[in-house]
């Protein structure tokens, strides 16, 4: 085989690895305090939420927003997938509330298992994990 067909050969298979690499990611999901009395939120609901806007569950509980740092994929990940906005624009979000004196920014924490932990033994506690990440300490929320 010449020589420019193996390298062509050999970056197909190497961009269709990738590939199957880049689609391998874990689906992210929204995960409560087994305590909070709520079912499955709309996106709204959880968009207001995690905005800051709206500082109760639906069932009234005082809701306990637990973030990862922008940059951090997972949150990339998450304000996208599951918000539909991007980050910066939620940080915006929370500068104004901050800035103005009317609301706080949420909770930041430094890894995903302080995550877990801390929606976990947070009443109220809401917060999002990969979902091979996820164990029996906190609860799974649909997103409808």
């Amino acid at each position: 085989m010449p020589k420019g067909m193996m390298i062509l050969v050999s970056m197909v298979v190497l961009l269709l690895w990738c590939g199957r690499v880049a689609y391998a990611q874990e689906s992210v999901v929204l995960i409560a305090n087994p305590s909070a009395p709520i079912g499955d939120m709309t996106r709204e609901t959880v968009r207001a939420i995690f905005a800051m806007r709206q500082r109760t569950l639906p069932g009234g509980e005082a809701a306990h927003v637990f973030v990862l740092p922008d940059k951090h994929p997972l949150h990339e990940r998450f304000t996208k997938e599951i918000l539909g906005v991007y980050p910066h624009q939620l940080r915006l979000s929370w500068d104004r509330l901050v800035f103005s004196g009317t609301g706080q920014a949420p909770n930041e924490v430094g890894s995903v298992e302080e995550m877990r932990q801390r929606v976990a033994s947070t009443p109220g506690g809401l917060g999002y994990l990969e979902k091979g990440a996820v164990d029996d300490s906190v609860s799974v929320l649909a997103v409808e």
